[in-house]
């Protein structure tokens, strides 16, 4: 199972407070088990609500794009060299004249 996105938290987290509130003042219940069944069925019903909300896709694959451009599948001649970026030196905050 993939884990919920922000918009399913949203939504179920917002059934389950508006849910129950209704339940609580249209019932008019007062005894703990009456408010113990409502929370429970606001809460149940919640996690229906952001179980089978749709999940977005992306609109582009990356990983496919990227498999299947030409440029990742070019291997370098064996006498090119490889260049590997370095450190800068010189210029820095200590090598600064003060006034």
């Amino acid at each position: 199972m993939q884990r919920p996105n922000t918009a399913q938290l949203a939504y179920g987290g917002a059934t389950v407070v508006l849910a129950t509130v209704a339940l609580l003042l249209l019932s008019g219940t007062t005894t703990t088990l009456g408010i113990t069944v409502i929370s429970l069925a606001g809460l149940l019903l919640g996690l229906l609500v952001a179980v089978t909300m749709p999940v977005r896709t992306p609109a582009v694959k990356v990983l496919e794009t990227v498999r299947a451009s030409p440029a990742t599948d070019r291997v370098p001649p064996a006498d090119e060299e490889i260049r590997v970026p370095t450190r800068r030196v010189g210029a820095g905050a200590d090598t600064r004249i003060g006034s």
